[in-house]
């Protein structure tokens, strides 16, 4: 078993930052964990800390059921895969892989076999006496994991592992590390800032901002169900548009645009001072004004291809929607926008903490 445990771990530096602060997390055996938040939000520190590179101001770290509190890095039985490769240059890749087995005065026809093994795992065989410097970021990308794979251990720590690589390989690797992941039935925490790399990557998602946990879910219900306003706003490309307001007899009114909707009924009887969350992809474009219908200038149209992102101006706010690119719609004109009914999310409130209301009937 190789589960980790946080309960109540809380980090704060000499000069009184508050980094951690009391995060309780259960990461089962095999699982993937993804810690995603903007920068400063306290999700390398809690790596480095499960590490054991930082010690936790207060709270305990198990892994496997045992504290490591005063357990030394070398001896919590896990590896790390920074967003550095950090590849010894005078050896070769074989020499890399083989380094950390050396160190532990292993026997060589072992060491022999393990790197054999990670070098067949990762497609990097044909690549085993070349030097780092003969290597792309993605083979020299492969060499850092396969060196935390020869030691076998009991979890994965990867710290912005894909941050230097370009964008097609990118997407590229964090494939691989998801099957490699599964392969291996290893349990693995993955640290990025990328919400893209998070939802695609996880089994369970951590959202963290200012040293708090903002929410842990796996990604589809983090998407479809955010906890509060900061999260809907950090998870989604495009981000979810956000628009204040009140509620009155079942009636949304926008304070500064002047939109005003009607509310599904599985939100009625909600009143008093709401944000309203609307996704780009759940907004279309229709001819007559109606229910859940506002208008709203175009401003920008952005052309991906496979879809179209309009930047509309509302009441001098900005409002995304993520449209087909056969959608006909010109710069500068006035077109009625239509929020799909029940799709839209009410926020308690107008703070990053405010808390989602949950629909009626909402399983």
């Amino acid at each position: 078993m190789s589960r980790i445990e946080l309960d109540e771990v809380t980090k704060v530096f000499d000069d009184d930052v508050l980094a951690v602060d009391d995060v309780s997390l259960t990461i089962e055996d095999d699982e993937l964990v993804v810690f995603v938040g903007p920068s400063g939000s306290g999700k390398s520190t809690t790596l480095r800390m499960i590490a054991g590179l930082e010690k936790p101001t207060d709270g305990d770290i198990r892994i496997a059921g045992e504290r490591m509190t005063h357990v030394e890095p070398q001896n919590r039985d896990i590896a790390m895969v920074f967003q550095s490769f950090a590849l010894y240059p005078h050896r070769s890749v074989r020499g890399n892989l083989s380094f950390p087995l050396e160190a532990r005065d292993m026997d060589d026809d072992e060491i022999e076999r393990r790197v054999a093994e990670a070098a067949e795992i990762l497609g990097i065989t044909e690549l085993l006496d070349r030097k780092p410097s003969q290597l792309s970021g993605g083979q020299q990308q492969r060499v850092a994991l396969g060196r935390a794979i020869v030691r076998d251990p009991q979890a994965f720590l990867m710290d912005e592992p894909l941050a230097n690589l370009d964008a097609k390989l990118r997407t590229q690797m964090r494939a691989e590390v998801v099957s490699l992941q599964q392969e291996l039935g290893v349990t693995m925490i993955h640290v990025t800032h990328n919400q893209e790399e998070a939802m695609t990557m996880g089994d369970r998602v951590v959202v963290m901002d200012q040293g708090e946990v903002q929410q842990i879910a796996p990604p589809k219900e983090m998407y479809q169900r955010p906890a509060n306003r900061f999260v809907a706003e950090f998870i989604g490309s495009p981000s979810m548009n956000i628009i204040e307001g009140s509620i009155e007899d079942e009636t949304f009114s926008a304070y500064d645009s002047g939109v005003t909707l009607g509310l599904p009924s599985g939100l009625s009887g909600v009143t008093g001072e709401v944000a309203l969350g609307i996704r780009p992809e759940n907004v279309e474009l229709v001819d007559e004004p109606g229910d859940y219908t506002f208008e709203a200038k175009v401003e920008l149209i952005e052309l991906l291809g496979n879809v179209q992102i309009v930047h509309f101006d509302v009441g001098g706010q900005e409002f995304l929607a993520e449209l087909h690119p056969d959608v006909e719609v010109e710069q500068g004109e006035h077109r009625h926008v239509r929020v799909a009914p029940g799709k839209g999310h009410l926020f308690d409130g107008l703070s990053s903490r405010s808390e989602r209301i949950v629909p009626e009937g909402e399983a």
